[in-house]
């Protein structure tokens, strides 16, 4: 295995300053979101969603991005599944996006709620029929005895539904109402550029963090 010690890169694809981030996070966000997808980034959309279970352990997730605008940042998943139930016992988290081609990320926190169920419908609506018997077939984060249980699941589905699979009871949306944005970018000899904004009231604060 090589010596992961020896791995260095140097960043030197852009720069970050006050003045690109007057307009506010969002619409950094927004903006940055639409350079990456024009640049062909991989999977620009993918976030990763950090929750805090019971027993005060953190974990973490890959999901999809499907709705971004004032009231905040969507995604949608099984409500019974392992960040479902932490986000049950504990409504906040972080989200962090990592666009490597790009040398940028940006990390979100923020209080958590579920969408309503015609937020939820609509979007379930839009998904390939697999999609949709996928979310009736997979009983995400339990155990199961080999993979021939999805399969059999989703044909199960399929038998009952049809080509008009209801949403599941057990899955929907959630919304991230943010009080901070970070934005990371990449600089030579490791002096990154991060701008925090945190929300202060109903105004939002921009802060330089040392890399």
């Amino acid at each position: 295995m090589s010596k992961l010690s020896e791995f260095r890169k140097s960043y030197e694809l852009g720069e970050l300053d006050e003045a690109e981030a007057a307009d506010g996070p969002l619409a950094l966000f927004n903006r940055w979101m639409e350079e990456a997808i024009a640049h062909d980034v991989s999977e620009p959309t993918a976030m990763t969603v950090a929750t805090v279970g019971a027993d005060g352990r953190p974990s973490t997730r890959v999901v999809l991005l499907k709705g971004c605008d004032a009231r905040g940042m969507v995604w949608f998943t099984n409500y019974e599944s392992r960040k479902g139930e932490e986000l049950a016992h504990n409504p906040f988290a972080a989200l962090q996006f990592h666009w490597v081609e790009m040398e940028r990320v940006v990390r979100i926190e923020g209080r958590v709620e579920k969408t309503s169920g015609e937020e939820s419908d609509a979007y379930f609506k839009s998904r390939p029929l697999d999609s949709r018997l996928g979310a009736w077939a997979s009983p995400q984060s339990r155990v199961i005895g080999s993979r021939a249980v999805l399969v059999a699941n989703a044909a199960k589905a399929a038998a009952q539904h049809g080509l008009n699979p209801p949403r599941p009871p057990h899955w929907g949306g959630y919304r991230l109402l943010p009080d901070r944005f970070e934005f990371w970018q990449g600089r030579r000899s490791r002096l990154h550029d991060r701008l925090r904004f945190r929300l202060d009231g109903d105004r939002w604060v921009r802060e330089r963090l040392a890399p």
